[in-house]
């Protein structure tokens, strides 16, 4: 049976003779003994010393790579294309967030149809859009001048996991494109937009599916140490029913809707929501557990922890949208539309209430991680992930939004509109703090470290 074999950190087994290795033991160099290597690739065998125990992971190992490719050593100061080429996937996590919180406004704005909000919600998206072109700029410049990054970054245990950042930052432009674009652009944009919903659903299928399979042939992930960030190549797939939602919505709300078949589209959407949806679940249930036998990730990984609010969140919000429209995905040759049409409206909404209990909670869950950091004595590092403080808690609140606008309830709408109102602070703290550490040196700039 495995044991832990670290002195330092190891523990007593218990009478069975297992035993839950701490986190503690992977950072300090510990490992955990397999019986064999047999049936094992050499990439598995590349982190196994030759005593046959996991060696704990370098998390510094692409930063070193990076460091040691761009920073002078002979005493001149670091450039700007020294700071370039520590751009990571991480910083498309911004755009996530941004575009997130343009899709907050717009969904504000249905409610209550006040001009300024929709204007709010254009400057954020336009923003984003050019956030998003500086990022795939930069990150492609430290690409080009760090031969062997592009690669690298595939395998890098640390932001390997944030590669979907890409995708997931696409689909929420498309969706702000859907919302802020069809009312003025109209027809032509309603088909521009149905095609890029079957290229973003393929692609978002292929690029979840191969971004775990190259986890799974590469790296090693200790449960103990997991966190909800591993969800992170299942949220392109959670994007789907939000864009067939909002694109339906949007179409109506032109009077473009005629002549377009969205009964495949809204089908489709369901089934790779709800894939991507039970990925996740699966994941977070993992997490849980981590949960009951580690408590609560370190200060470094507290921010991961509202990932988890994503997955229900996002599918509420697809859900009930669809089901708003029901009569314009419902074909009339499907028998009794009428009839067809409240069932899918009754069956989204009382989906959507599940599903947004659940998410409820884990946000709960996730604030309430947060608490000790209220003391002084305690702090939290900023790193790109503080972005998730944002994104994630977007789908909360549209989704709240879109059943406060399905049931027809004030309390939801109000509720709504106090968490879009925290969020934009919240969205802004992030932000200038994000500047300030680029002032202060704390980001993109090269580590001290030493060529192994």
């Amino acid at each position: 049976m495995p044991r832990a074999v670290n002195s330092e950190h190891a523990h007593e087994p218990s009478e069975n003779g297992y035993m839950t290795p701490r986190e503690e033991h992977f950072e300090a160099g510990g490992g955990v003994a397999r019986p064999t290597n047999r049936g094992r690739d050499k990439s598995h065998t590349d982190s196994i010393s030759a005593n046959g125990f996991f060696q704990a992971h370098d998390p510094e190992s692409l930063a070193r790579m990076i460091s040691n490719a761009r920073k002078n050593r002979h005493g001149k100061k670091i450039g700007i294309r020294d700071r370039i080429c520590c751009y990571q996937w991480t910083w498309f996590t911004m755009t996530m967030a941004t575009g997130g919180i343009a899709n907050v406004f717009h969904s504000i704005w249905v409610a209550y149809r006040a001009s300024w909000l929709y204007y709010i919600g254009l400057v954020f998206f336009l923003f984003n859009m050019s956030l998003f072109a500086m990022n795939c700029v930069l990150i492609t410049m430290r690409f080009r001048m760090v031969p062997g990054s592009f690669t690298h970054s595939f395998t890098d245990q640390v932001e390997s996991l944030f590669i979907p950042a890409v995708f997931v930052s696409t689909g929420t432009i498309l969706i702000n494109i859907c919302e802020f674009g069809i009312p003025y652009a109209s027809r032509w944009l309603v088909k521009v937009m149905l095609v890029m919903f079957w290229v973003y659903g393929g692609v978002s299928v292929v690029a979840s599916a191969a971004m775990y399979l190259v986890l799974w042939s590469t790296q090693v992930f200790p449960i103990h140490t997991m966190t909800p960030v591993w969800v992170f190549p299942a949220y392109p797939l959670l994007l789907t029913a939000p864009f067939a939602g909002n694109l339906i919505l949007s179409a109506v709300s032109a009077n473009e809707h005629p002549g377009f078949n969205f009964t495949p589209m809204a089908f489709c959407a369901v089934a790779i929501q709800g894939t991507g949806f039970l990925i996740s679940f699966m994941i977070c249930a993992a997490f849980i557990y981590r949960l009951m036998t580690q408590k609560l990730p370190r200060d470094a990984q507290r921010p991961g922890v509202f990932i988890s609010v994503g997955p229900s969140g996002f599918t509420v919000a697809g859900l009930v949208l669809l089901g708003q429209k029901a009569e314009a995905i419902v074909p009339a040759s499907f028998g009794s539309q009428e009839h067809a049409v409240i069932i899918l409206r009754i069956v989204s909404n009382l989906m959507g209430l599940w599903l947004w209990g659940l998410s409820v909670w884990f946000f709960l869950v996730s604030v309430g991680s947060l608490w000790k950091y209220v003391r002084p004595e305690h702090s939290m590092p900023f790193q790109m992930t503080w972005w998730s403080f944002v994104f994630p808690n977007t789908a909360l609140v549209t989704a709240t939004l879109a059943l406060a606008t399905a049931l027809n309830s004030a309390g939801l709408r109000i509720c709504g509109c106090v968490m879009a109102a925290c969020l934009t602070v919240v969205w802004l703290l992030v932000f200038v703090t994000m500047l300030r550490c680029l002032w202060k040196r704390q980001l993109l700039w090269p580590k001290e470290l030493d060529s192994k």
